[in-house]
């Protein structure tokens, strides 16, 4: 697809389609991909150490054995992720949608999961124990209460 701008006008898109695109073993550190239609897409073994995914739709992605220690995952919808052995330490995933996404073997370590929705998520024990400590809030997308989604 061609794209010609005129010199006075120059629209930016509001998000781009990277849908299905392969970040398999790539190394995001840093990265920006907020707002953007990552459905479906792989970043298996990836690492986004402080990326920003805040308001990305990720549903149906591949993540599994990634490191996103300290990215931003806020308001994203992780729904249906497979996300096992994935580093979530630090990351900031207030008011994401992770129902039905698979995350065991993942550590979630000081996670921000404020207004996070987990329902039918499957996490490991160990993971829901600790994220029930701080848990608190309501999704503002799907209604759903943080403590009930994780079984606290």
């Amino acid at each position: 697809m061609l794209l010609v701008l005129s010199p006075l006008l120059s629209p930016l898109p509001a998000a781009a389609d990277f849908s299905g695109v392969d970040y398999t073993l790539t190394n995001q550190n840093e990265q920006d991909f907020s707002a953007q239609n990552l459905a479906n897409t792989s970043f298996a073994g990836a690492t986004g150490r402080h990326a920003n995914f805040s308001g990305a739709d990720l549903h149906g992605a591949i993540l599994t054995q990634a490191a996103f220690p300290n990215a931003n995952f806020a308001g994203a919808d992780l729904s249906g992720t497979l996300m096992d052995k994935v580093d979530l330490s630090g990351a900031d995933l207030s008011g994401a949608i992770l129902t039905g996404a698979i995350a065991s073997g993942s550590s979630f370590r000081g996670a921000n999961v404020t207004d996070a929705d987990f329902s039918d998520a499957l996490i490991d024990r160990v993971d829901q124990r600790s994220l029930c400590r701080d848990a608190e809030g309501t999704n503002p997308i799907t209604g759903a209460d943080t403590r009930l989604s994780l079984g606290c």
